[in-house]
This record gives structure tokens, sequence and C-alpha cells, in this order.
């Protein structure tokens, strides 16, 4: 029997490639399974860079008390009004999923907003095209587009020698990994 299921219907992260359309933005009601609290010192600003520079939408709002933000399902964000906002970035960041058709536009959208707030774009050694933002709140948030799967890039032989293979052909498991 096997544990391990390919589950990607549920998720609204399309199949990394070059033409990798982002999902629309997601406005229904579900029981978030997931969600981030970030206190600010100004919603206002906080929210404004939100939904311009990092393409998140106002799905509801308790007037100077609270903003409940999202972009793709399962993607929620809450920022709620704080006395004052944190002095630093913590060490720790939360990431979100995009597509790589967007990582170019996120940087320049933040960059348009709050030109220091952006590092990267960088690749990383597990086939992923990062950006990292500072908000006016300073939270530390990473957009993540996954890359096309190579299997003779450097990135393939880096998951490789961790125990990380792509599945062979015709197989539809991870037994492998399980």
């Amino acid at each position: 029997m096997n544990d391990h299921y390919d589950a990607f219907e549920m998720s609204p992260v399309p199949a990394p490639g070059p033409d990798a359309v982002a999902p629309e933005p997601f406005r229904g009601i579900y029981g978030m399974p997931a969600f981030v609290t970030i206190p600010t010192g100004d919603l206002a600003t906080s929210v404004d860079f939100w939904t311009r520079g990092l393409g998140f939408f106002e799905l509801f709002g308790i007037p100077g008390t609270l903003v409940h933000l999202r972009r793709w399902a399962f993607q929620d964000v809450l920022l709620v009004s704080a006395a004052t906002g944190a002095e630093q970035p913590p060490a720790m960041s939360v990431s979100f999923a995009c597509v790589l058709s967007q990582v170019d536009p996120l940087v320049e959208a933040c960059r348009a907003v709050r030109p220091d707030s952006v590092d990267g774009p960088r690749d990383t050694p597990w086939n992923t095209r990062d950006v990292e933002v500072i908000t006016p709140e300073k939270a530390r948030i990473v957009f993540t587009a996954a890359k096309p799967f190579d299997p003779a890039s450097q990135e393939a032989r880096n998951l490789a020698a961790i125990g990380i293979t792509p599945p062979a052909a015709g197989r539809d498991d991870n037994e492998g990994h399980a």
C-alpha cells in the first residue's frame, strides 16, 4: 500500500514551466488550513504594499483593526493593527508560490512602491527562482517559482545527491521517496 499520492488536483500551483499560467486570484470562502498573521503599525501602508507590490487583494477588512488579504487559494494573510511594528525583519520567512512569469513583474512592482524592498531574484540549488521581499511591517516574504525540471541540470544532480530523483517513465508513485 502506498501512503503517498499525487495530490496536485488540490493545489492551485500549476506544473512548472516557462508557459505556466498563474491561477486567478481566489475570492471564495473556505476554512483556511493555514494563514499568516502579521502585525503592522500602519495598516494603510501595509495594505497598499501588499496589494500594489505583492499582488494580493483585500478579501475583507474590519476598519482600523484587520485586513484579510489573499492571492491564490490557500495564500491568506491577516494584517492586524499593532501599536508599533517590528524594528528589524525576523530570520523567519513565509513563502508563497508563484510562476516564473510573475517574478520580474513582482520585483518591478515592489521596487516601484518601496525601492529597497527586494533581494533577488536568485536561482536556488533545488530548482526554483526566489525573490525575497521585506514588507513595510518588516515581514520577510519569499516568492518562489518552480523552474522546469531538466534531468541533465546541476539542480537535478543536487537533488539526486540527496536521494530525490524524478519518477521513472510510466511510474506515478512516491515509493522511492516514502
